[in-house]
């Protein structure tokens, strides 16, 4: 007979002076795996960090297991660590100067820090990388992972030394289809050996081992039961047809012409001994709308640095944005003013004691912080875009204290706040709920749509991919690399 193994008695879980959840109460047994659902911002993270025990909270939750020691594990939506001098002290363009990133662990030294026996895990650790895909970033700088590599790099720490009680928070983020098939099928084998799972699946399906599902709704616990019993359609929000009058917002068509935009021509990019492009060319021309498109890893990132002005190598590669060769003169803040940008890795080092008005205040001058005094007419476009995204109820909360999630509508506000030429969006619904991410490709089309604004998009998820989009752009690897520019016949995410 299966034993309780999971119990949670009238949780109540405060942040912020405000109540998250209340009075939440269930148990599971031995061999029973969780999903947690709910919309953004309904609790779903708070619930995991109490069970793992790094949030506080009123009420019950016990946690029993057949050894001595509970060995519990959490793989939270970004991993925090310190650099070799013990602090955490890192900033965004630094994952891309390799002397500073240097100043980060690599990926094989946080794994022996955290394995349980350093002198018999280095076989175990080579093999989890392998499993996870990731054998050849073994020592490979922290920092310089993308988002897709660092969410496997989250995996293994937590995979190890195998816990008792596994807590994933949206594991799915970041990973292409490819990652997401090998994750799970990882997943069934941790379960196999005796490892429970509590997960948030985020956007994506409920992978076929859960069999129990928890739906949160008003910090209230809605359902709780097997996973044939749950609805979505009574329970999910239903798709909505945003209609946006974005003249209320200052939006206009009335951008300066540069005809061409980006015009990158043999691009040779390198971190040491590892080639990241050779002889890349790219042509944006103003008013094209590009979806940019690879493999967890491919590059997406630092190809995207270059142009947004981030990355010191684009100064020695032959690189025009917006009619000007880099290095002729132009200054980082003359490209930035003229680029609105969002990506998990900015939100990732972003300053997130700042309120969220701050925040997006600080999209006019590119900064993390605001440091200037806003004008006027500043003041009201911010208060507009915060009631435009129905967020001005924490227009005067730090940004770290409202929900993942909507930390990236704050920060989707300060990319579009100064309605720039250019937008460059990575990946902007990650981490946002089916509501979220409607309302914002609706907003991407309504601004972007019959215009002469230029976007770059990054996505791993079809679903999100807004329908203004004409172009992609793949980068392959297939021996040496080889990159394609494809047109709009297929825009399938890889």
């Amino acid at each position: 007979m299966n034993k309780t193994s999971i119990i949670v008695k009238d949780l109540v879980i405060k942040t912020q002076g405000d109540t998250v959840l209340d009075g939440i109460s269930f148990s599971l047994q031995q061999n029973q795996h969780l999903a947690l659902l709910g919309n953004a911002g309904s609790g779903k993270t708070a619930l995991l960090k109490a069970l793992s025990g790094s949030m506080n909270y009123n009420g019950k939750i016990c946690l029993n297991s057949s050894s001595e020691k509970t060995h519990v594990e959490i793989v939270e939506q970004r991993y925090s660590f310190k650099n070799l001098c013990g602090i955490s002290d890192f900033y965004y363009q630094q994952r891309f100067n390799s002397f500073d990133s240097d100043d980060a662990p690599t990926v094989y030294e946080e794994l022996i820090k955290a394995s349980s026996n350093a002198s018999e895990q280095a076989k175990n650790i080579d093999s989890t990388l392998t499993i996870l895909g990731i054998e050849h970033l073994k020592n490979s700088s922290l920092i310089q992972l993308s988002s897709g590599e660092h969410k496997r790099f989250q995996l293994a720490k937590a995979l190890i030394n195998p816990p008792q009680f596994l807590f994933l928070d949206t594991p799915y983020t970041g990973l292409d289809v490819k990652g997401v098939k090998e994750l799970n099928k990882l997943l069934i084998e941790v379960c196999a050996n005796g490892t429970q799972i509590i997960l948030i699946p985020g956007t994506f399906p409920i992978p076929e081992f859960i069999k129990k599902v928890a739906f949160i709704e008003n910090k209230k616990l809605a359902l709780f039961g097997n996973k044939e019993e749950f609805n979505a359609d009574e329970f999910i929000r239903p798709a909505i047809n945003f209609d946006y009058n974005t003249d209320l917002l200052t939006l206009s068509n009335e951008i300066s012409h540069f005809e061409t935009i980006v015009e990158m021509k043999n691009i040779h990019l390198s971190y040491g001994t590892h080639t990241i492009f050779r002889n890349l060319g790219w042509k944006i021309n103003q008013g094209e709308k590009w979806l940019l498109k690879g493999r967890n890893g491919s590059g997406k990132s630092s190809l995207l640095s270059m142009i947004t002005g981030d990355h010191p190598q684009a100064y020695s590669n032959e690189i025009y944005l917006f009619g000007k060769r880099r290095g002729s003169g132009e200054s980082i803040w003359d490209i930035k003013q003229k680029t609105g940008f969002i990506s998990p890795e900015l939100h990732a080092y972003f300053d997130k004691n700042v309120s969220c008005f701050q925040a997006i205040g600080s999209g006019f001058f590119d900064t993390i912080g605001l440091f200037k005094k806003l004008s006027t007419a500043q003041y009201h476009i911010i208060l507009q875009w915060l009631g435009f995204l129905q967020l001005s109820h924490v227009s005067t909360k730090p940004l770290h204290s409202i929900s993942v999630s909507l930390q990236r509508m704050i920060l989707l506000a300060r990319a579009l706040v100064k309605n720039p030429p250019l937008l460059v969006l990575d990946e902007p619904c990650q981490g946002l709920d089916q509501k979220q991410s409607e309302q914002i490709i609706s907003l991407v089309d309504s601004i972007c749509s019959g215009t002469n604004k230029t976007m770059i998009y990054v996505s791993h998820d079809e679903r999100n991919i807004p329908g203004c989009v004409e172009k992609v752009f793949q980068l392959e690897k297939k021996g040496d690399q080889f990159y394609s520019v494809i047109e709009p016949a297929s825009l399938a995410v890889a």
